[in-house]
């Protein structure tokens, strides 16, 4: 009589496990070796500009309208 088996075996386990091991070691290696940190710092200030870029050109604009405003509403 053959028995019904269910579930993973500890082989299966422990292989699975090794396989996350290596994978996790080569990703934090790529992450850390590969510049990833860096490259994202330097995203973070590009953005961080760009806002900065932004928020002048919508205060410029904005001053703008109200002059034109100030001078054609006879105020």
């Amino acid at each position: 009589m053959f028995k019904s088996e269910k579930g993973i075996t500890l082989v299966a386990l422990v292989i699975t496990i090794v396989i996350l091991i290596i994978l996790a070691t080569v990703s934090i290696s790529f992450a850390v070796n590969g510049g990833l940190f860096d490259r994202a710092q330097q995203g973070a200030d590009m953005y961080k500009e760009s806002a900065e870029t932004e928020q002048r050109t919508l205060n410029l604009i904005d001053s703008s309208f109200a002059n034109l405003i100030e001078k054609y509403s006879g105020d």
